[in-house]
């Protein structure tokens, strides 16, 4: 029996039937651009997530540009955030020609360690860029007490964290605004790119709306200097269709993740994922750490028994060529450079059944224990 590393052919086979006529109805219409269902969406989705305010856009990256913009972030500036991400997080800081201060994780949550981040503020400091990664908040209420002492913005990466709590409060409701990825393979995932921008300020709100618009709020009228950054209708109707399903998707995920816990618990050189009591992850993704420095092996390993998995991040963003000019080195951030070394991405998805999780905990158990 294969397993692969998500089945997005199995869910849409389980929508089908409400999916296509969703798509053809936009079809129908030709309301291709800036339709009923974006705005059907944006509303659903700022309920669902607990804001007075949701713009969809073309990305998760754009939405952490725009949002970012929307805050007058630019050049000058600075802006803390986590190596142990995607690029996205960082590449949206370059954009708007912002630089970025990184912060080190921490070694049992993986998220940006709020102990190291006062020490990197500076007269420049604008912001706050925590990701909520993996799925698990960030160790928010530490966060938004350095922000607010020191009158930063912050702003939450929840690319991986659709339903994700801190302390009974969903991620996208701490920060001045936060940002949704819906890449495909996310909890919440479109048919494609899509994003969104949440959040309680409608000033900012308007003012990323006409952004992602062209920098128009009337059409041929135009405010500012924008980008076309729109969430396209077909995009809105296949979010519209899957919202309702992702409260059960993540209790699936929950409960694929317990049962992983149980079947991998006690397998020298394996760490499972560390949930803080405060958080309920959504799991987007099930790392587990490899300490004994196989990984690697362990990985092709599993492949060579139909098993797919991978690395989220092989290289954390300091040690990136991109990011070559900030002049870091290996050392700068030991933990993010650990989980680099030592992360590997098992099997998660909804549909993910307690016959392929037995599976691949075995794969693992019975390699792992052979020490030949």
């Amino acid at each position: 029996m294969n397993v692969p590393f998500v089945d997005l052919k199995t869910q849409y086979e389980s929508l089908r039937p409400q999916m296509d006529v969703a798509i053809q109805d936009v079809l129908n219409r030709t309301a291709y651009i800036l339709g009923p269902e974006v705005r059907a969406f944006e509303q659903a989705f700022a309920e669902f997530v607990g804001v007075s305010n949701v713009v969809g856009v073309s990305s998760g990256t754009d939405a952490l540009h725009l949002a970012l913009l929307g805050l007058g972030i630019g050049p000058g500036d600075e802006v803390i955030t986590v190596p142990d991400t995607y690029i996205a997080t960082c590449e949206a800081i370059s954009q708007v020609g912002a630089d970025i201060v990184f912060v080190d994780a921490d070694p049992k949550t993986y998220n940006i360690d709020p102990g190291k981040i006062e020490q990197a503020i500076t007269n420049r400091t604008k912001a706050i860029l925590p990701v909520h990664l993996y799925g698990q908040t960030a160790d928010m209420d530490p966060i938004m007490e350095i922000a607010k002492r020191h009158k930063l913005f912050v702003i939450e990466d929840a690319a991986q964290a659709h339903g994700a709590t801190y302390k009974g409060r969903k991620a996208g409701t701490f920060g001045d605004v936060a940002c949704f990825s819906f890449y495909p393979g996310k909890n919440l995932g479109a048919y494609g790119d899509a994003g969104a921008v949440a959040t309680d300020d409608d000033e900012l709100a308007h003012h990323v709306r006409v952004l992602s618009n062209h920098g128009q709020e009337v059409k041929y009228e135009h405010l500012d200097v924008g980008y076309c950054d729109r969430l396209d209708n077909l995009q809105g109707a296949v979010l519209g269709v899957k919202l309702p399903y992702l409260d059960g998707w993540n209790a699936s995920r929950q409960s694929r993740a317990a049962l992983y816990d149980d079947c991998l618990a006690n397998i020298p050189g394996i760490i499972t994922p560390y949930i803080s009591p405060d958080c309920e992850s959504v799991y987007h993704l099930y790392i587990i750490r490899v300490t004994d420095g196989r990984r690697d092996a362990l990985q092709k390993h599993l492949s060579e028994n139909g098993i797919a998995s991978g690395l989220h991040y092989p290289i954390p963003v300091h040690l990136q060529e991109a990011y070559s000019e900030m002049g870091h080195k290996v050392g700068d951030f030991p933990i993010s450079e650990m989980l680099a070394e030592q992360g590997l991405s098992l099997p998660m998805f909804a549909e993910l059944t307690d016959e392929q999780v037995s599976l691949v905990a075995e794969t693992v158990r019975s390699f792992m224990l052979d020490k030949v």
